[in-house]
């Protein structure tokens, strides 16, 4: 496995294994302190993939004035660790002043996608996330690139601005990986205190029974869903709901209270942002109601 730290060293890196025939080019950003969530990432890669490039980059361009990018988790070598047990070949670990030598005055910006969920409650994120993977992309010039479903709302983002700007690169979302209690894996559940991880418990849980009461007809409008899904959040007395949103995915656009979900003519998204203490949290289901077939 080759460490580089410069967008020259990663762009010779990859000339090396073009010239060697080593096959398509899957890619797996990350912002780091990984877990087994990435290494599901990187396993899938290594499937679909001759060479496997890691990249390792807490962005500040998609942290807000008042959130954790000083305090966000790093861990190098543990990450380096990991991703060589998981096979990668290259890991690019820039720093902000590499991906970012002079004040940026260029972006890239999906509009309609941002303007809900996460996007309200973090105005800017993903302009920043869209920006820092165009520059990767460009960087790195991949054949494949994996995310996690667990951000849905990332995925249905960057597969826009991919298709929008013809980007020579295919989107691969991977399905959420859980704890065996149903959390979530997140590099932020390092933040939670023991009582808070297990009040977390309630995102799943509340994802699940809704989904079990659509399966068994105990509700069916959007309506009735989302009170579900809101009244089972707040069993947890430490819950403080930012969103708890059922949209179109991956469209991302409202559904009528009233209207049955049935009737939403294909997949739909249970989407949850939640705040134990200082941690934000976010779950999520992606289905079709009317299969009754969980994605995610």
């Amino acid at each position: 496995m080759r460490v580089v730290r410069t967008i020259a060293q990663m762009r010779e890196a990859l000339e090396y294994m073009r010239q060697g025939g080593h096959g398509p080019v899957g890619f797996v950003p990350t912002m780091g302190y990984l877990h087994e969530g990435h290494a599901s990432l990187l396993r899938a890669a290594g499937e679909k993939s001759g060479t496997v490039v890691m990249s390792i980059f807490v962005n500040p361009l998609q942290f807000g004035p008042n959130e954790d990018f000083a305090s966000y988790p790093r861990d190098e070598q543990r990450d380096l660790a990991l991703a060589e047990r998981e096979g990668a070949d290259i890991v690019f670990i820039p720093s902000v002043e590499e991906m970012y030598p002079q004040p940026i005055r260029t972006g890239v910006s999906v509009s309609s996608l941002t303007t809900q969920l996460c996007g309200a409650s973090r105005p800017g994120h993903f302009d920043g996330v869209t920006t820092v993977v165009s520059k990767l992309f460009n960087i790195v010039q991949p054949d494949y690139a994996f995310f996690g479903l667990k951000d849905a709302q990332q995925v249905a983002v960057l597969r826009r601005m991919v298709a929008d700007l013809n980007m020579n690169v295919e989107i691969i979302a991977c399905p959420i990986v859980r704890e065996e209690d149903g959390l979530a894996l997140s590099s932020r559940n390092v933040y939670l205190s023991a009582e808070e991880r297990r009040q977390a418990l309630v995102l799943s849980r509340s994802l699940r029974e809704v989904r079990q009461a659509l399966e068994d007809g105990k509700v069916r409008t959007v309506n009735e869903a989302r009170e579900l899904l809101v009244s089972v959040i707040a069993e947890s007395p430490l819950a403080v709901i930012d969103y708890a949103e059922i949209l179109t995915f991956p469209d991302l656009e409202s559904l009528e209270g009233g209207s049955k979900l049935s009737a939403a003519g294909g997949e739909v998204i249970m989407a949850l942002a939640v705040k134990f203490g200082r941690t934000r949290l976010i779950d999520n289901n992606v289905f079709i109601p009317k299969e009754a077939h969980a994605l995610v």
